[in-house]
């Protein structure tokens, strides 16, 4: 591999590796971590997360437009691996980790909100739409009511998981949304019976 290459592969797996170790960071933090604890999580220098992030906003932003991308790319994913209704109860739990990361980012993430840094109704649409897609399909084959839309789960969900959001809460939270999930289904099939990811 010539030297450019490699340097491309190099700095594409760290940009990467400091992704994973900020959502990790952000996700598990009681407050804002430092910039220098997620360089050290993720087993790099701290000039080499400043030299992909300049600043804590510049991170904040990557990590938060890489988990909407999650969400959005995985609602596929799972649909091309499961039937609706599980696929649906699956990106539920993509959705509960998503918030749990933006936990550690709150305050970074309101004053990038207020200086129209992000725009929160293109993170809505890109998600209702990614909801939507699974309620379409679950409506082909019959096992997601007709009469839900994406708005109704994306309410339920952020109902759920704002009252269940502490670790010692996942249990309660995992029932929550097994309960949410069985009210959306038109049937209970013997595929749909071990949906929950605990």
């Amino acid at each position: 591999m010539p030297n450019a290459q490699r340097l491309r592969a190099d700095a594409a797996r760290n940009r990467g590796t400091l992704l994973a170790a900020a959502a990790r960071a952000f996700a598990t933090a009681d407050a804002e971590p430092s910039m220098r604890a997620i360089a050290r999580d993720a087993g790099v220098g701290v000039a080499t997360l400043y030299r992909h992030f300049p600043t804590r906003e510049s991170l904040v932003d990557a990590v938060y437009q890489d988990q909407v991308r999650r969400l959005t790319t995985g609602a596929h994913d799972l649909l091309d691996e499961h039937p609706p209704a599980v696929a649906l109860r699956l990106w539920m739990d993509l959705f509960a980790d998503w918030l749990a990361t933006k936990h550690g980012m709150l305050a970074t993430l309101r004053a990038m909100i207020e200086s129209d840094q992000i725009v929160l109704a293109e993170t809505r649409e890109k998600l209702l739409a990614a909801i939507s897609a699974i309620l379409d399909a679950g409506r082909a084959v019959g096992d997601i009511r007709p009469d839900i839309n994406a708005a109704d789960i994306a309410a339920g969900l952020i109902g759920i998981l704002s009252v269940t959001g502490a670790p010692a809460q996942q249990p309660q939270a995992i029932r929550l949304l097994d309960l949410l999930m069985d009210g959306i289904r038109t049937s209970h099939g013997e595929g749909d019976a071990d949906l929950s990811s605990g």
